[in-house]
């Protein structure tokens, strides 16, 4: 049950921001250690906290999906899914916390219909673990050529596959959540079936690590621009970029995306409904006669709202791909490219 509290388990609490030892009853760094975070959230929520802590320095991040209870005599317990993710115990640890509570409130105020993520925290004092735990992360087909590998994973690519290399600690989830792979897909189809005569301008709205962005960029696109208004995201998302050698097509921007003018032959936004609503104006605006528009991180239940928005005669739904609870919409402008 999530209020038992094992012998070896300390608790964040979020009102004080401080990591609690029952031993010593005071905030401690722990050299080598490790923290686990363990959310449980709605599902809407968890893939931009599964990006958040990613940000913030997570070296992992699992996600499991949580089911219905029956009901025994207590209050039956809302689904949802549950996300675990591991950070480094060291001197910033405090910091990072003080962040993700930030977030999570930011994360209440855009889904007040929504419950409030929760999470407890458990040290992981496995001396090994900073180096095991990379055995799990190996190369990740998300496309049919799109493979997303760790730095220290060998992989001979064949064919037409396509190789985006991330560093430790600075992505994990990305690729592996649905959102982010049906949007890797539309973006494969898109690119290498148009295969266009002139570079393409690409705009990648709410970039967070950066890696559809730098698949862009990596299946043809001229110029790329990601755009975030999250400061530690843009940082990564920069730091990848470099490590993937993309720095001559991908720029990394804290803009926001009503002061854009030019227009794009592609537009990639995983975000969420509310959020991609939202932002409707400004993405139907810039997308360039006959281009295209991905939008991605909304659920099943959404679907309504999104369409009762986005899709229309001028720009009619190409493709629709779904995964689990999650749908992801290609759209086609109408007219031609200039």
């Amino acid at each position: 049950m999530h209020n038992e509290q094992p012998r070896n388990e300390e608790f964040f609490r979020l009102k004080g921001l401080r990591i609690m030892s029952k031993q010593h009853g005071k905030a401690e760094e722990k050299i080598g250690d490790w923290l686990k975070i363990e959310f449980f959230a709605p599902m809407e929520m968890i893939d931009a906290l599964n990006n958040f802590v990613t940000e913030i320095g997570a070296q992992g991040a699992f996600q499991e999906t949580l089911e219905p209870l029956s009901s025994n005599g207590s209050p039956e317990p809302l689904s949802g899914e549950i996300l675990k993710a591991f950070l480094p115990f060291d001197v910033r640890l405090e910091q990072r916390l003080a962040a993700l509570q930030v977030y999570i409130d930011s994360l209440t105020e855009i889904f007040p219909e929504l419950e409030k993520p929760g999470f407890k925290t458990e040290i992981i004092r496995d001396p090994d673990w900073g180096e095991a735990w990379k055995k799990y992360f190996k190369p990740l087909r998300v496309s049919r050529n799109i493979v997303i590998k760790p730095t220290w994973e060998h992989f001979s690519p064949a064919g037409r596959d396509i190789v985006i290399e991330i560093d430790p600690g600075m992505a994990f989830g990305t690729g592996q959540h649905p959102s982010t792979r049906m949007c890797l897909e539309a973006i494969d189809e898109i690119l290498l079936k148009e295969r266009p005569v002139e570079p393409w301008r690409v705009l990648d709205v709410g970039t967070g690590t950066g890696i559809l962005g730098i698949a862009c960029a990596k299946l043809g696109a001229g110029r790329v621009l990601c755009v975030d208004n999250d400061e530690q995201a843009t940082e990564i998302a920069r730091e990848n970029v470099r490590i993937n050698r993309a720095e001559d097509r991908v720029t990394v921007s804290g803009r926001d995306v009503a002061e854009l003018t030019e227009p794009f032959h592609l537009i990639v936004a995983n975000l969420t409904a509310k959020l991609l609503i939202k932002l409707y104006p400004h993405l139907v605006r810039l997308v360039s006669s006959g281009g295209y528009l991905v939008i991605s991180g909304i659920i099943e239940e959404n679907k309504p709202d999104i369409e009762a928005r986005f899709p229309g005669d001028s720009f009619p739904i190409h493709r629709l791909i779904t995964e689990k609870e999650w749908v992801c919409y290609l759209l086609k402008k109408a007219g031609d490219r200039p």
